[in-house]
């Protein structure tokens, strides 16, 4: 999952409306923070006030506050309440009204944000309403808006930061103490990291598919020495590009590997652009199947020659390496099957111990699940960067995997954190027997483990990469996962595998 900030503007304008009605009532007069560390609350007067100011005059401690920081109260405000909303919000949120991946992020946005007395709109409609009434009456700011929310008043429950905060750590203890556990691999040889400064090519294709009414784009890069004949599929995550993953691909090209990156149409970084233009709703639960069903449509192009044709490699032992939702889509064509059963019973529940920022995408891939079950069975190893899988996943059919599979995640991650979506499905899924492992990158995040092509540090994962699928392809090379001498020296990785 990748997020802009200029995304994240908008998602917190959209968090703070989470709680619309369906049918109109008057607007809310009063905005009350309830804060953790005070334990205390502050309200605001919105009824009359149209600007910083008389929004700080409507509050005795708020004209102190601002008089003793020397008119920081009003900046802070200024910025935060009354800084004009980009234009294309009000399309973003029209776009988005109704559909699951939005409703989730309403209902996680329910918790922080109330309106007393009134239940919770998770459609969106009565957003976009809001919005469209400040813009009609020259209010384009968030202060506009909540003055034309319905309702008596909206009460931000800034505690739940705070919980939120508690949660996220304890579902990062678990991988945090097996690390310190462990042993980190020893840091890989110089000379292997160099080797992929050179030693491959770089083209661009497309590929016509059924699936989807335009030809897939794709990048692949080819070895220029000899090649080893096998092939490797990356698959990039939400609102990302095979750009920001070519880091792995030239390392692995530069050891004879012939690498295929597509671009996955539906949720890559230009429906990312569209989206916050207004001109697309977010990704479809569809995509769920779509992307698992562009990589196997990459390896079909790669058997007929339409795709690195006359260069002989093999499609019938093919590795798939996956980052965040390409690692999900990873997991499906290994065999990994997908159910609705948890997603079902879980998704509603804002208080779950396990809830991480994640769920909000698993949460609306729920009328897809249960055609997510999408095997390849040319796919024999794969390796799974930070993927979505708890909710997702039935975790018991590990063992029966045709693919093995190398599953990787960070510390550090808030976005797809280690405990629940590493540690706890390989516990429960007993499929450690099958030859599965789990590496723990200590210090990493959703965002540090990348390889892109202007990354001024070699790639993290790149040897730990080429040292798995080298084994589990069957290539002789001077990197092996089982001899260790795979890890790196800024970001320790730890193979944890031993102690589950």
């Amino acid at each position: 999952m990748t997020v802009s900030l200029s995304f994240r503007v908008r998602v917190l304008t959209a968090a703070v409306a989470s709680l619309l009605v369906a049918q109109p009532v008057a607007a809310v007069e009063r905005l009350t923070f309830n804060l953790p560390l005070l334990d205390e609350s502050i309200s605001l007067d919105l009824s009359q006030a149209t600007n910083a100011r008389e929004l700080i005059d409507s509050n005795p401690d708020l004209q102190e506050l601002d008089r003793a920081g020397d008119g920081s109260v009003l900046k802070l405000i200024e910025a935060l309440l009354t800084a004009p909303l980009p234009e294309e919000t009000g399309s973003i949120v029209r776009q988005s009204v109704g559909h699951p991946l939005f409703e989730q992020l309403l209902l996680a946005a329910s918790e922080l944000v109330e309106v007393k007395g009134l239940p919770a709109d998770t459609s969106g409609q009565m957003l976009s309403e809001a919005l469209a009434a400040a813009y009609r009456d020259d209010e384009p700011h968030l202060l506009g808006f909540l003055r034309h929310v319905p309702g008596d008043e909206l009460s931000m429950n800034l505690r739940v930061l705070a919980s939120y905060a508690q949660r996220l750590r304890a579902n990062q203890d678990d991988a945090r103490s097996l690390v310190q556990k462990g042993t980190a691999a020893k840091p890989v040889s110089t000379s292997i990291v160099d080797a992929a400064a050179s030693g491959w090519m770089r083209r661009q294709r497309s590929i016509a598919v059924q699936h989807r009414p335009q030809p897939l784009q794709v990048t692949v890069i080819s070895p220029t020495g000899m090649s080893n004949g096998r092939l490797v599929v990356i698959s990039h995550g939400l609102w990302d590009a095979p750009s920001s993953f070519e880091g792995w691909a030239y390392l692995l090209a530069a050891n004879g590997y012939s690498v295929v990156l597509p671009r996955h149409p539906g949720s890559d970084s230009r429906q990312q652009e569209s989206l916050l233009k207004g001109r697309q709703p977010p990704p479809a639960s569809e995509e769920l199947r779509l992307r698992p069903m562009d990589v196997s449509a990459v390896i079909d192009a790669v058997e007929n020659g339409s795709v690195l044709a006359g260069a002989l490699v093999q499609t019938d032992s093919v590795a798939v390496v996956g980052h965040s939702w390409g690692a999900t889509a990873a997991l499906q064509l290994g065999g990994l099957q997908t159910t609705s059963r948890k997603l079902s019973s879980r998704c509603q529940d804002l208080r779950d111990p396990e809830r991480n920022l994640s769920w909000v995408l698993q949460c609306s891939w729920l009328t897809g699940a249960d055609q997510g079950s999408l095997a390849d069975q040319r796919v024999r190893t794969a390796v799974v960067v930070s993927p979505p899988l708890r909710l997702l996943f039935d975790e018991a059919s590990g063992p029966s995997m045709h693919a093995k599979v190398l599953l990787v995640s960070g510390t550090r991650d808030w976005v797809v954190p280690s405990d629940p979506e590493a540690v706890v499905p390989l516990r429960e899924g007993q499929p450690l027997a099958n030859g599965h492992r789990i590496v723990l990158a200590s210090g990493g995040d959703h965002f540090n483990l990348w390889a892109p092509v202007d990354a001024e540090e070699p790639p993290v994962l790149g040897p730990l990469i080429l040292a798995w699928i080298n084994d589990h392809l069957g290539i002789s090379n001077s990197l092996s996962f089982s001899a260790g001498g795979w890890g790196n020296q800024r970001v320790p990785l730890v193979d944890v595998t031993g102690q589950l």
